[in-house]
C-alpha cells in the first residue's frame, strides 16, 4: 500500500495542539512562552516558544498512541527508498554512535572506519570501548586534502581485518566529494559485513538524480544524515535510514535510545517532517534550481583573479568517484594569502559566513534556498576579496606532514588512553608519546590526532604551525596548544 506523502503527521499535531488551546503543567517551563522575558521573545521569536512543546505527555498522549513519530518515520523511510527511518533531535553524531554500537557492540568489539572519519565517531570509539581498524583513505599530496577509500583498499582492509563487525565510511566528505558506495557495499557483502555511511552532507541526495548517488539507493545498510546541513531542518535534526538483514534493527533502535535525549525537541521533529514532505513534492524542482544556480557561481568565481573553483581535480582516477556540485570549494592560492584569512575577511566585511576554510581554499555551501540575490552578493563579497587580498600579511607557513608522516602509530584503545592516567607534555615533549585526547582543525572536524595513537614531530609541527596561522582546533584541552595531554609512561 502506498502511503499519502502529502502527510505530515507531526506538523499536523503541532497545528491541533495549538488550535485546541492545549496547556500543560509541564515542562517547558516557559509555557509555550508565556514566562520568557520580552526581549528574548523579540530576538527568538514568539512562534519557536509556542511550537516548544513536550514530544509524550504533550503533543501526543503518554504512551505516544497516536504514533505521530512513528508514522512521520516511516513516511520519512518510504520517500527516500529506505526499509526504515529513525529521528534524532541530538544530530547525526548521536545517530553514528547508535550505528556503530548496534553493528560492533562494546568494548572488544572491532570495526572498521576510514582514518579522515569525523570527530563524532571518535567519540562514538571513546564511548563504547570499540577498536578501530583504520582504513586508510587516499591522500592528495598535491591538494593536501584526502580522498574517500577505493574499493580496493577497503578489500584490503577486510583482508587484514575479516573479523571486524562491519565498515563504516563517510560520503560526501566537507569538500563535498564521495566515495564509489556501490562498488564498496559490494565488497563489505561478499565478507556478509554491513556498510555504514556517514552521510552528513548528503540529506539532498535522495531527491534529484544529477546529484551524487543516495547511499540507500547504492546497497549501503545503514545511512546517517543531518537534515540541518543539506536540507531545510533545523540545527541538530539527523535521520538515520536501514535496509536490509545485516544490522539488528532492534538493537539499533535500542542503542539509540541509550543515547538520545529523553526531552526531543518537537521543532526538531517537525522540521524533519515537514523537509520530507516538501521534498517529496517539490525536491526534483527546487534543487535542480540549486543546482544550476551552484554552476553558475562555479563559473562566475572562475572569472575571478585569484580564485579557481577545485573541480576536476577531485576526480581523477586515484581521487574522489563523484562530486557535489552544490558545494563550491574555491582555492585562494593564487592570491597569495590562507583560507583563514579570506573567511576572516569575508566575515568582518561583508558579513558573510563559510563553511569550511584551510590553509589554501574556502568552501560556499550552496543549498535549494539560495538564489539569485545571495549568489550575487556572494560573488560581489568573492570580488571585492580579490582586490582586497594585496593588503593582507603574508599568512604564515604551515609545515604540512607527508601522507605517510600523518598516519599516525594506533598503541592503544582511544578509550583507554582517554580514560587512563595521563599528563600535559610540552609540543617539544609531545613526540613519542601516546596522546591522550583527540585534536581537530574545525571546520572540516576530522581529528589529526586521536587519543591512543603515537605522536610524531611532523604531526606535532602541523599543528604547532596551523594554529599560530590560524588554524581552529577547538577540542584541544591546552587551548592555546603549547602542551598536548599524553598517557602516563608506566612508573
Amino acid at each position: 500500500m502506498s502511503l499519502d506523502q502529502s502527510r505530515a503527521p507531526l506538523l499536523e499535531a503541532l497545528d491541533a495542539y495549538r488550535r485546541e488551546n492545549r496547556y500543560g503543567y509541564t515542562p517547558p517551563g516557559h509555557r509555550q512562552g508565556r514566562g520568557v522575558d520580552d526581549r528574548t521573545r523579540t530576538t527568538i521569536g514568539a512562534a519557536a516558544f509556542e511550537s516548544d512543546v513536550l514530544a509524550s505527555g504533550g503533543l501526543d498522549d503518554r504512551r505516544m498512541t497516536n504514533a505521530y513519530l512513528s508514522d512521520a518515520e516511516e513516511l520519512m523511510a518510504d520517500a527516500v527508498g529506505a526499509e526504515l527511518a529513525f529521528f534524532s533531535t541530538c544530530g547525526s553524531s548521536l545517530s553514528v554512535k547508535a550505528a556503530m554500537m548496534a553493528v560492533a557492540g562494546g568494548e572488544g568489539g572491532e570495526l572498521l572506519i576510514t582514518r579522515d572519519a569525523h570527530k563524532s565517531i571518535v567519540a562514538g570509539l571513546i564511548f563504547s570501548g570499540l577498536r578501530p581498524r583504520w582504513v586508510r583513505p587516499r591522500w592528495d599530496e598535491t591538494l593536501h586534502l584526502t580522498h574517500p577509500p577505493s574499493p580496493a583498499e577497503v578489500r584490503k582492509a577486510w583482508e587484514t581485518d575479516p573479523q571486524a563487525s562491519g565498515l563504516l565510511i563517510v560520503s560526501p566528505t566537507p569538500y563535498g566529494t564521495c566515495a564509489d558506495i556501490r562498488a564498496i557495499a559490494d565488497v563489505c557483502h561478499e565478507y556478509g559485513k554491513p556498510l555504514i555511511v556517514d552521510e552528513a552532507w548528503g540529506a539532498h541526495l535522495p531527491f534529484h538524480d544529477e546529484l551524487p548517488t543516495w547511499a540507500m539507493d547504492a546497497g549501503a545498510d545503514v545511512c546517517v544524515v543531518s537534515v540541518h546541513k543539506m536540507g531545510a531542518g533545523f540545527e541538530q535534526g539527523s535521520v538515520f535510514h536501514v535496509q536490509g538483514d545485516l544490522v539488528d534493527r532492534s538493537r539499533l533502535s535500542q542503542c539509540a535510545d541509550l543515547l538520545m535525549t529523553t526531552s526531543p525537541s518537537v521543532p526538531i521533529y517537525a522540521a524533519l517532517d515537514g523537509w520530507r514532505r516538501y521534498m517529496v513534492r517539490s525536491g526534483r524542482e527546487v534543487l535542480g534550481r540549486g543546482l544550476e544556480l551552484a554552476r553558475t557561481i562555479r563559473r562566475s568565481v572562475d572569472e575571478i583573479d585569484g580564485l579557481a573553483v577545485t573541480h576536476d581535480e577531485l576526480l581523477r582516477e586515484e581521487a574522489s568517484h563523484d562530486l557535489d556540485e552544490m558545494q563550491v570549494l574555491i582555492d585562494v592560492d593564487g592570491l597569495g594569502v590562507s583560507g583563514y584569512q579570506c573567511a576572516d575577511w569575508l566575515r568582518e566585511h561583508h558579513c558573510v559566513d563559510l563553511g569550511l576554510s584551510d590553509h589554501r581554499r574556502i568552501l560556499a555551501t550552496i543549498s535549494h534556498a539560495d538564489d539569485e540575490d545571495t549568489a550575487d552578493r556572494l560573488l560581489t563579497a568573492l570580488r571585492d576579496l580579490s582586490s582586497a587580498a594585496d593588503s593582507f600579511d603574508p599568512p604564515r607557513e604551515i609545515r604540512q606532514p607527508s601522507p605517510d608522516e600523518l598516519q599516525l602509530e594506533n598503541r592503544m584503545l582511544p578509550r583507554d588512553a582517554f580514560f587512563g592516567d595521563t599528563e600535559s607534555v610540552s609540543l617539544d615533549e609531545a613526540p613519542g608519546r601516546i596522546a591522550a585526547e583527540q585534536i581537530t582543525p574545525y571546520p572540516p572536524g576530522i581529528p589529526v590526532v586521536i587519543p591512543g595513537e603515537v605522536l610524531n614531530e611532523p604531526v606535532v609541527e602541523y599543528l604547532r604551525t596551523g594554529k599560530n596561522a590560524g588554524m581552529n582546533l577547538p577540542d584541544a584541552a591546552d587551548d592555546a596548544l603549547d602542551t598536548i595531554k599524553v598517557v602516563c609512561r608506566p612508573s
